[in-house]
């Protein structure tokens, strides 16, 4: 069976326009996400969690320019947004709207998530829906117990809008592998939206996920092809400062591509959209000309000795596929 998929190989991730760790104004997320259509992007993927709403509020307001049909939306259900004037604190978003977040994977939750969701982007549906941060990153040792509500709560809402045509497709947006190789065997989810378990530097998603994946026709969205900044010149590899041993493997993997002529932020994005189950890849970007950075990326051309360099050196596993 195969299921739906969101389309590739570029989208866009719409964490940063929530103003994830910095404040991003109106024209700047305007231009971003203007950029990413102009690019031909045509998948989009946002979450109430973003600013609180904020995320959700920028890509209504300007998604809803084109044809409803002409480009798949992803956001997310687990959390639910209240109203609350002193603007709680929801990191690492800085300057969102005035909610406070509530975590809560249950049916009827789930259902008014979808609801709230489609009164912020002011449009009449949403492609797919992603149960959001359902793993031990998110919720520490309470996971395994969550994951029941959600198994009996998210999971069967998101089926039963799936099969009334609500939305046409739904799976998790996490950080984790197990998560997602419990709910494939627990239910029938389409598509996953992974982050920082699939790139150039780290590839525990090889391990189970991705052959699950591939033998029930489930599709995979990855987010964080950069590892958060650390394959795209940065220090920081998974939100925090990177470790020495993470820091050497991208140098010596940058030498490699260097040596060939090529960009390793162009690797990067490309070996991630490579693999069979991975139908679009959302790397973050804010501004403009990242966005237009990244579409250029993409299309690059890297020389196949890269990736035979890479595997003769140990630096991705031999039986990874690589582009054509």
């Amino acid at each position: 069976m195969t299921h739906f998929a969101p389309p590739g190989p570029l989208g866009f991730g719409g964490a940063p326009l929530g103003n994830m760790f910095e404040v991003v104004d109106e024209a700047t997320a305007e231009a971003a996400l203007t950029a990413a259509w102009d690019s031909d992007v045509r998948y989009f993927d946002t979450a109430p969690h973003y600013g609180s709403g904020l995320s959700e509020h920028r890509f209504g307001n300007i998604l809803r320019r084109y044809p409803r049909e002409a480009f798949v939306l992803s956001t997310k259900v687990g959390r639910l947004l209240r109203p609350d004037a002193s603007r709680p604190d929801n990191g690492p978003f800085v300057e969102g709207l005035p909610f406070r977040v509530k975590s809560d994977y249950s049916y009827d939750a789930t259902m008014r998530s979808v609801d709230d969701s489609l009164q912020r982007l002011g449009l009449a549906q949403i492609d797919i829906a992603f149960v959001h941060d359902l793993a031990a990153d998110h919720l520490g040792d309470a996971w395994e117990e969550q994951f029941e509500i959600a198994r009996t709560g998210a999971f069967r809402a998101l089926t039963d809008l799936r099969e009334q045509g609500v939305i046409k497709g739904w799976g998790l947006g996490v950080n984790l592998t197990e998560p997602c190789i419990r709910t494939m065997e627990q239910a029938d989810p389409d598509v996953f939206l992974l982050a920082g378990r699939y790139s150039l530097l780290n590839q525990p998603a090889l391990d189970r996920m991705f052959p699950m994946c591939a033998e029930r026709g489930v599709h995979v969205v990855v987010g964080g092809p950069y590892n958060s900044g650390l394959l795209a010149g940065g220090r920081t590899f998974e939100y925090a400062e990177a470790p020495p041993e993470m820091i050497a493997k991208r140098d010596r993997i940058a030498d490699i591509c260097e040596a060939h002529g090529a960009d390793i932020r162009a690797a990067a994005l490309q070996f991630c959209a490579a693999h069979p189950v991975v139908a679009a890849i959302i790397p973050g970007a804010k501004r403009r000309e990242k966005v237009e950075e990244n579409a250029r990326l993409m299309a690059a051309t890297v020389d196949p000795a890269v990736w035979q360099e890479l595997k003769s050196a140990g630096l991705i596993p031999a039986d990874a596929p690589t582009p054509a």
